[in-house]
């Protein structure tokens, strides 16, 4: 995901103050230990979280706080016409356990 110039204090004051639906949503769908990274030089959001079961955030965009969280967030990131967070599905080339 990409942020626009000069909003990281922005995008943290905001997900510092991440709506308790939504926050229940994801633990319900099995959504944990979820982090977003941020790059200065190049404005990249990483974002990371561990999943249980088949669902992660990106597949919960049909539903209705998910919608309106991602309209909330539009006016600071890069988004798609329906508001989603532009992403590029990364391939991982290292783990270890």
């Amino acid at each position: 995901m990409k942020l626009f110039p000069g909003f990281k204090e922005e995008y943290r004051k905001r997900h510092g103050e991440i709506w308790p639906e939504l926050v229940k949503l994801l633990k319900d769908q099995g959504i944990g230990n979820y982090s977003i990274f941020y790059d200065e030089e190049t404005n990249i959001l990483f974002a990371y979280q561990e999943q249980s079961g088949e669902s992660s955030s990106q597949d919960l965009g049909a539903l209705e706080v998910v919608k309106k969280w991602w309209k909330y967030m539009a006016d600071i990131m890069e988004t798609n016409p329906d508001n989603s967070p532009v992403s590029i599905p990364l391939e991982q080339v290292f783990f270890m356990e």
